[in-house]
């Protein structure tokens, strides 16, 4: 039974058959999957500045955002890349997916990896994004992640299968 649907998720209500006979009553969040990258030029990387409504904070992040309907990942990866940085690049390389959060949503966030990066002329940032790029040394991301700099999990992933 579906509970809600809205322009970027859907939330229903469904009986599961479990592996052990049972069944149960589950809410699961179907959200668009998602893209995010590391952009990396040498030996330094661009991460994100962004402003989180669900936290109301700031988090330091690696740019995303979500696949529109039909949306190929590693097209969504440089459209993403230049919507959040202002910046294009000309090697985008998967580095696999993860799943977020399997205990209540499907969603898979494509990983990629992003190099030989330049000024775009079509950067036009979101309306309601607030965002800050910053330049950041990738020798310090591994000590960012431990000291708890950055605690964006998609961000995470990226730093252990790009560098």
């Amino acid at each position: 039974m579906e509970i809600f649907r809205g322009r970027r998720l859907w939330i229903e209500q469904r009986d599961v058959g479990l592996p052990n006979g049972l069944i149960r009553q589950k809410l699961i969040v179907h959200p668009s999957n998602a893209v995010a990258m590391l952009p990396i030029e040498g030996d330094r990387c661009k991460l994100i500045r962004q402003y989180r409504y669900a936290i109301d904070d700031y988090i330091l992040e690696a740019p995303a955002g979500a696949l529109e309907a039909g949306e190929d990942p590693l097209a969504a990866a440089g459209r993403e890349l230049i919507e959040e940085t202002g910046f294009a690049a000309q090697r985008i390389e998967p580095r696999g997916h993860i799943i977020t959060t399997p205990g209540y949503t499907d969603e898979k966030i494509f990983l990629f990896e992003a190099r030989g990066l330049s000024p775009s002329q079509e950067f036009e940032k979101d309306e309601d994004e607030v965002i800050e790029v910053v330049d950041i040394s990738t020798r310090d991301l591994p000590a960012m992640v431990r000291d708890g700099t950055i605690t964006d999990a998609k961000t995470i992933c990226l730093i252990c299968r790009c560098l």
